[in-house]
């Protein structure tokens, strides 16, 4: 299949709490394209608020996980419309990155295959990146002639040291899942045979948690990162008292009780058990 409708350029499945959501474009390495992008965002919409739903998988089908943009149809047909359809084209894409940068349920981006350019705003976007030991990372936008743009050069600076990032975007080489993990790409390399399972078991743990704390957790990790410490501190201190009219206080109470007066569980070694949580 060479000309995928909208809607099937992004598949998904709902298990045991668990959304896996694949890039469904195989035949093209799963490159993004503006109908990928559109239903991309659809796709995360239908299910963030979704009560069957607590953690979001986003992965790719076949070999790659996304190649980056598509060349055709991102870059050369739209420009060919003018400057109104590439920045019409550009909110697409970047509206679906901010929107999994702040989505309400925690996610997690397994990466089966390549992962290029345009991919690491996806990348970015989930919490946790778990990786095959045999994917491969790049900007190969210097050995064609452009810079890695797209947030793609911001995402490598971010989490990357300086050093390792700077010769990553100019030198257009590609790095190996172990090599991503070490260099701080990604959050872990896996045996391509263990990849799902290592995943499950993240999803797992994940859904055992308070989701309102959850939330709460992944959005001052992101906020406070370009803040002073003074204002870090007072964005946390605000962002619990927000946090407590969600239902935090009553989940802090419950945790309390388990941890100084039943004495089930550690804080350290294991989570309380959330589904006491009354209010």
């Amino acid at each position: 299949m060479t000309d995928r409708s909208e809607a099937d350029t992004v598949a998904y499945t709902v298990a045991d709490r668990i959304a896996w959501v694949k890039f469904n474009r195989p035949e093209k390495r799963n490159c993004m394209s503006p109908k990928l992008n559109r239903r991309m965002k659809q796709v995360l919409e239908e299910l963030e608020f979704r009560d069957d739903v607590g953690v979001l998988v986003l992965t790719g089908e076949g070999s790659a996980w996304t190649a980056g943009m598509d060349l055709q149809e991102y870059f050369r047909e739209t420009e060919a419309q003018g400057l109104g359809a590439i920045r019409k084209s550009q909110r697409e894409s970047y509206g679906w990155f901010e929107r999994l940068r702040w989505y309400e349920k925690p996610t997690i981006a397994m990466i089966n295959g390549w992962c290029f350019g345009g991919g690491y705003g996806p990348l970015f976007g989930c919490d946790i990146a778990i990786a095959a030991d045999d994917a491969q990372f790049g900007l190969s936008e210097i050995n064609w002639g452009i810079l890695p743009g797209g947030g793609a050069s911001k995402v490598a600076q971010e989490l990357m040291p300086f050093r390792k990032a700077m010769y990553h975007a100019m030198m257009g080489e590609t790095l190996s899942g172990k090599q991503a993990e070490a260099q701080g790409l990604i959050t872990e390399a896996v045996p391509a045979d263990q990849l799902h399972t290592r995943v499950l078991e993240i999803a797992h743990v994940l859904l055992k948690k308070d989701p309102h704390a959850l939330r709460a957790t992944k959005w001052t990790m992101r906020r406070v990162g370009d803040m002073t410490y003074d204002n870090a501190l007072e964005y946390q201190i605000r962002a619990q008292e927000a946090l407590h009219s969600f239902g935090g206080a009553a989940a802090r109470k419950e945790a309390t009780k388990q941890f100084l007066d039943e004495k089930t569980f550690k804080p350290g070694l294991s989570t309380f058990d959330a589904t006491k949580v009354k209010g």
